[in-house]
């Protein structure tokens, strides 16, 4: 089952195994798992998709055991994290956290993706379940785009959040910056003429990002090749990237799965490849919301942590619950 519509585009799409073909692929964090869909990308109509039952019942018991970190845990590992960071002078390092919900009876999953679509409008939003896993998520943060007529390539360097009313402080703006020098950095690799954008806010629900833009023409046989070079961006990892994972590795309580991994996307006329942040992995008895930060040496651990609580609402407030 997959159901999922592109940014600014309210058509409700789905995948009909009609053929062999990739359309819709999900790649883990690691990129050591991959969930697919194979077939032709259609229009599904909505009241197809309200009509079919799906709720909580449609899925896997959880049995990981895990248990959600507590703010005192959370903010005792994100102090270890910063002096990580002073020690080694990095720019930034992303650290994350499940934030696990329980309290429900029943959830409406028709009703909760309708919620989430109505609410994240510019995002890519997506319900999926392949039997064993199961996902929800919207989000605007796009990998990269390649346009298969013309071979131009966009992608976006987003990092800093913050709720809409409040203004931007040298933390957020120190948080952007690697990231915007990193993906110059892999694009001119690839090509001689890069264009880059201003960097201006972009409004994502209750909160706001720093995004600036990248265009560029590349050859269609570099493409994979430059997704696996951007991938993971210092938006979810951070700089330098091995260290950081190695880091990521030693202080994360759980493992990414597919949160932070990327979403592939396959049209007529493009190749589209979304980060999969503002997610959850959906079970019958439970909702595992991922949520994280960029932190710098500038980092406050009690911020940082309402910061993903702000983060995690995404999913927690769209969703249609019973007790």
């Amino acid at each position: 089952m997959i159901y999922f519509k592109l940014p600014f585009d309210e058509r409700l799409q789905s995948v009909h195994e009609i053929n062999k073909k990739n359309a819709v692929s999900f790649y883990s964090y690691d990129s050591q798992n991959q969930i697919s869909f194979n077939g032709e990308i259609c229009e599904a109509a909505s009241s197809e998709f309200n009509n079919i039952s799906i709720t909580n019942q449609s899925f896997i018991n959880d049995t990981t055991g895990f248990t959600a970190e507590t703010q005192e845990e959370y903010c005792d590992t994100l102090q270890k994290v910063i002096e990580v960071i002073k020690d080694n002078a990095l720019p930034k390092l992303v650290y994350s956290r499940r934030k696990i919900f329980t309290d429900f009876n029943t959830i409406d999953y028709n009703k909760s993706f309708n919620n989430l679509c109505q609410s994240y409008p510019n995002a890519f939003r997506y319900l999926v379940s392949d039997g064993q896993n199961a996902w929800m998520g919207a989000f605007s943060e796009v990998l990269g785009k390649f346009n298969k007529s013309t071979h131009e390539f966009e992608t976006m360097a987003l990092a800093g959040t913050l709720p809409v009313s409040e203004e931007w402080s040298q933390k957020e703006i120190e948080e952007q910056k690697p990231v915007s020098s990193y993906i110059q950095n892999v694009l001119k690799n690839y090509s001689d003429r890069v264009e880059q954008s201003e960097t201006y806010d972009h409004i994502s629900g209750n909160i706001k990002h720093l995004r600036t833009d990248f265009k560029t023409s590349i050859r269609p046989e570099d493409l994979d090749k430059i997704i696996r070079d951007l991938h993971p961006t210092p938006a979810v990892c951070g700089i330098p990237k091995d260290f950081c994972n190695e880091n990521i590795r030693r202080y994360e309580k759980f493992p990414r799965e597919f949160y932070a991994g990327y979403i592939k996307v396959e049209t007529e006329e493009n190749i589209l490849y979304f980060v999969n942040l503002r997610c959850a992995r959906l079970y019958k008895d439970s909702v595992h919301v991922f949520v994280g930060g960029g932190i710098t040496a500038h980092s406050n651990p009690e911020k940082e942590w309402i910061e993903t609580e702000l983060k995690s609402e995404a999913i927690l407030k769209n969703l249609v619950i019973s007790n």
